[in-house]
């Protein structure tokens, strides 16, 4: 057993790209905005809802993806073909192998489920949502008769036992109130951080990555780009090449954002 350890396509934002970087761009998604289909398009409404923020999770390719289940899901011990990571937006979650009892993660809780593993997922009795990523796709649901070991080890973590700091090789913080917790990669290689953003923070992130991506997981803020956009739960954004995201939480509770990319990031 493992230990406990929320889109019109458009309305995306694209900002000016700058003379210096021409192939540099930013990409707003609003929640409001999200289209949804099914995760599993055979089953119709008895499927979990699915909406590609980012790649397609039907082809050989990485992609992120918000689902949401009904109230109460739970799913039948099961396998997938690749390995997933899940990160709480709304709800309560299990995942876990099928003798498990329920140990529920809540916003901002994160876990990976390894490839071949055979396991269940739940949710509990309140709406909820999930952001799911994977490195290569596509994205499918096997029976547990297909199980098989590839080395991988699940980990579950709740967001009490995480560890916020101020700095490390992946990020440099100058912002007083902001914290990171490093969840996965390593230093000049794809990787993912939650960043906690304070009441009254102004301030911008920014970055010169090929690959910058980021989800709002708990919390509402405003991003302030060629259009002001206001970003709830599972809003999204995404950029490449050097950029300063502009971000306000005018909120009196705090927000929490999760970030994909390969560079290190500066918070000022």
């Amino acid at each position: 057993m493992k230990s406990i350890l929320k889109v019109s396509l458009l309305s995306l934002t694209l900002s000016s790209i700058p003379s210096w970087a021409a192939d540099s761009y930013t990409k707003v998604i609003a929640t409001k905005d999200i289209q949804w289909g099914y995760l599993n398009p055979l089953r119709g409404d008895k499927s979990p809802g699915a909406a590609d923020l980012w790649g397609d999770r039907t082809k050989d390719t990485a992609t992120g993806m918000l689902v949401r289940f009904k109230k109460g899901f739970e799913s039948p011990p099961h396998i997938h073909n690749i390995s997933y990571r899940g990160v709480v937006i709304q709800g309560l979650m299990h995942n876990d192998d099928p003798t498990a009892g329920k140990m529920w993660m809540p916003t901002g809780s994160f876990w990976t489920q390894p490839a071949g593993e055979n396991h269940t997922t739940a949710a509990n009795d309140q709406e909820n949502l999930i952001y799911l990523e994977i490195d290569q796709g596509p994205y499918l649901v096997q029976p547990s008769k297909k199980a098989f070991d590839n080395g991988e080890r699940p980990l579950n973590l709740h967001r009490d036992n995480i560890v916020w700091l101020n700095n490390s090789d992946l990020y440099d913080i100058k912002k007083d109130g902001v914290k990171a917790a490093y969840l996965w990669g390593q230093t000049g290689q794809v990787g993912g951080t939650l960043i906690k953003v304070p009441s009254g923070f102004e301030g911008f992130i920014i970055t010169d990555a090929n690959e910058f991506r980021a989800v709002v997981i708990e919390g509402e803020l405003t991003y302030q780009g060629k259009k002001t956009t206001q970003l709830a739960a599972g809003s999204y954004l995404e950029s490449s090449g050097q950029q300063q995201h502009k971000l306000i939480n005018s909120n009196e509770a705090e927000a929490i954002i999760y970030l994909r990319t390969d560079k290190k990031f500066i918070i000022q």
